[in-house]
């Protein structure tokens, strides 16, 4: 599951903007803002979700998922 925290998170590590997002991911900006503009899981089409997320992990984000501490993201170590 992916929640739009982690979504803004990953953005902001990035430096993404919902616009690059959108460029990135394919799904609109207004889809996009959309989406964020409630603290859940990321809603709508499963398939609008599976975009996001494979968009911000080919840019380097990590997905943590919950396991006791909660859930987050954290960038892939550069070599």
């Amino acid at each position: 599951m992916l929640s739009v925290r982690q979504v803004k998170a990953a953005r902001a590590l990035l430096a993404w903007s919902q616009s690059d997002l959108a460029k990135a991911s394919g799904v609109s900006e207004p889809t996009i803002a959309r989406l964020e503009s409630v603290d859940a899981l990321i809603g709508g089409r499963a398939e609008t979700g599976m975009k996001l997320r494979t968009a911000l992990e080919a840019a380097g984000v990590i997905f943590i998922e919950e396991n006791g501490e909660g859930p987050g993201v954290r960038l892939k170590r550069t070599k």
